[in-house]
This record gives structure tokens, C-alpha cells and sequence, in this order.
């Protein structure tokens, strides 16, 4: 199976968000007939926001045994537990709650107040990884990995001019003075993201055009992250029209 980037255009965000939801339901039915449990990590943002709701309230939702799927973070703000603010307080809003998920499949960064020094915790994250990874592997086996994209083209909590390729044999990276708020934060880092088996990146708004466009153009990574991005077996950005306004013709595809 190839893993050329590829791009899917739809005409506005609703669309994007209901075909992602849909895409997603479907796929995940998919690899539970392949697999005894599967690994998902989410993301946060306004895109990844709107498809977890959509799944969580689409007519197909339950035909999902969803006790099978891991849920794991991309990135998370390096705030007390609870807070708004947090990428798994969100996705439990928007989705989780309303899943039979176990607790114990739902792999959250530790917070704030939990972990109070940043490095500790994500070395605590990193274990968590590593407990979660067959054999002697230092993650498990992801399945998809949802992405969102700042207009910076940062994707978790890598951002441009950060050296982001250059992370050693680190898993899991603390990230101090974000460009966004909050300025502390815990990331997956760029080889672990790109272990996924499919990475799924959604965009939505003029304002991602032009960091899509460098992306797909040649950019570096550490030029604007969203460039190093490249799934195992796929690697798909799910975007509207007007994100799409600076992607090479050759790179929209009509189908999955």
C-alpha cells in the first residue's frame, strides 16, 4: 500500500468535519475486524473538536465496540487536571463520555497538578507508552493518528523554528514558552507521530492555506512541522476549499 500524501478537498467545513466522522466510524469498524484492539490518537483544536462530536452523534456511532480502542493524545497543555483548557477534558466532552470506552483504555497526559515537574511528567508519559508497546517497542502500534494544524503549520506541540527533528531517542517532549498559550506543554514527538500506520490531518479556513502550501511544496520540518508529516501506509489531509487554495493540483486526490 502506498504512502504518498494526499489531499481530499471538501467544500466547506461542515462537509469536512461530517465526511472525517464518517471516514473514521467506518475505518475504525474496519481494523476491530483486523485486530483485537487498536490505538487512535486524538488531537484538539476546532477541527478535531467538531468530529469528535460528529461521531459522537452519528446514527452509526454504536455499530463501534469501542471497549477494543485505546485513545491516546498527540499533545496536551501542561495544566491542572480539569481544566478547560485540556485536549482530554474537551474529547471527553465531545466524545468519550458518551463511549463504553474502559477508563483504563483512555491514556491521558498526566497534569499539572498531578505531575508538577514538566519532565517528569513526560517521562511518566513515555512509560505509559512503552507499557502499552508490544515486545520490546518503546510505543504502541498507532492506527490513526488525528492532526490538527496551526496557520504556523505546527501540528501537537512541535512549532516551527524548534529544532523538531532533532529530538534523539525522546518519545515524549516537555515544550516550554509555546508560541501559544499556555507556554508549557507536553508533545509527542515527530518520529512517533509519523509511527502511525495512517495520519489523518484536518484544516479548515484560508488562514492554513499557506502553511499547507510550503508543507506540500517542499518545506522542512523544522520550517513548518506539518512538512514532516508521513504516515506508515497513509497519509491524508482532509481540508475545505479554502485551505486548499495553495495545494499543488497534482496532490488533490478525488478519493480516499
Amino acid at each position: 500500500m502506498t504512502n504518498a500524501r494526499r489531499v481530499l478537498v471538501h467544500p466547506d467545513s461542515d462537509a469536512l468535519i461530517g465526511s472525517v466522522a464518517a471516514r473514521f466510524i467506518t475505518k475504525t469498524i474496519d481494523l476491530l475486524d483486523e485486530f483485537d484492539e487498536i490505538n487512535i490518537v486524538l488531537t484538539g483544536g476546532t477541527v478535531g473538536g467538531a468530529t469528535q462530536r460528529a461521531v459522537r452523534d452519528s446514527a452509526a456511532r454504536d455499530s463501534v465496540d469501542w471497549t477494543r480502542v485505546h485513545f491516546w493524545w498527540g499533545d496536551e497543555r501542561f495544566v491542572p487536571a480539569g481544566h478547560p483548557d485540556r485536549n482530554d477534558v474537551q474529547a471527553r466532552e465531545a466524545l468519550l463520555d458518551a463511549l463504553p470506552t474502559p477508563e483504563s483504555n483512555i491514556h491521558a497526559f498526566p497534569a499539572s497538578d498531578e505531575i508538577p515537574d514538566i519532565d517528569e511528567a513526560a517521562a511518566a508519559y513515555a512509560a505509559e507508552l512503552r507499557d502499552a508497546a508490544p515486545h520490546d517497542a518503546l510505543y504502541p502500534r498507532f492506527d490513526i493518528t488525528f492532526l490538527g494544524v496551526g496557520p504556523d503549520g505546527h501540528i501537537a506541540s512541535l512549532f516551527p523554528n524548534r529544532d523538531i527533528t532533532n529530538t534523539g531517542a525522546a518519545t515524549v517532549i516537555p515544550v516550554l514558552n509555546s508560541p501559544k498559550p499556555p507556554p508549557e506543554r507536553l508533545s509527542l514527538t515527530l518520529p512517533v507521530i509519523n509511527s502511525s500506520d495512517r495520519i489523518w490531518a484536518a484544516l479548515a479556513g484560508a488562514d492554513k492555506a499557506p502553511a499547507l502550501g510550503l508543507a506540500l511544496a517542499g518545506a522542512t520540518a523544522n520550517e513548518v512541522p506539518v512538512a514532516g508529516v508521513q504516515g506508515r501506509r497513509r497519509t491524508v489531509f482532509f481540508v475545505d476549499q479554502a485551505a486548499a487554495a495553495q495545494v499543488p493540483e497534482n496532490l488533490i486526490a478525488s478519493t480516499y
